[in-house]
C-alpha cells in the first residue's frame, strides 16, 4: 500500500487527511512509535470486550516526512482488510475507531475531510 495524503475507509462516514500543523513530537506524545525506517506506527485493537487483545486491528503509519500516510484495519493476523462499517453488530467496534481517531483529529495529526 503506498502512502497517500487522504483516506477513505469503506462505508466510513469521515474522510481523514493529514493535518498541515501535524508535528513529530504531537506523533511521539500520541504514542506513536518510530519504526526501523524512519516512520511513525500505531497499532490499536479494536476490542468489543476490554482487555481481552481480540478484534480488529487499526494500523496507522506517517511517513517520516509527514508527507503522507497508510491507514487500516485489519484481522489480527494484519492479512486481510475488515470492514467494521458494513454491519451494525460492529458498533462498539466503530465506536472504539471514531474515538481513536477523534482524539487525533484533536491533537492535530489528521483533519476531517468531507
Amino acid at each position: 500500500m503506498a502512502f497517500l495524503t487522504e483516506k477513505h475507509l469503506d462505508d466510513c462516514k469521515d474522510t481523514y487527511q493529514l493535518s498541515d500543523s501535524i508535528k513529530k513530537y504531537t506523533l511521539m506524545d500520541t504514542t506513536f512509535i518510530k519504526n526501523n525506517v524512519g516512520n511513525y506506527e500505531l497499532t490499536r485493537v479494536l476490542e468489543t470486550i476490554p482487555n481481552s487483545g481480540e478484534g480488529p486491528v487499526l494500523k496507522i503509519i506517517i511517513k517520516a516526512d509527514l508527507s503522507g500516510f497508510k491507514l487500516s484495519i485489519t484481522d489480527q493476523s494484519g492479512l486481510r482488510h475488515v470492514n467494521i462499517f458494513k454491519s451494525d453488530d460492529n458498533q462498539m467496534v466503530q465506536e472504539k475507531f471514531y474515538f481513536q481517531m477523534n482524539a487525533l483529529v484533536d491533537r492535530g495529526v489528521f483533519k476531517k475531510v468531507n
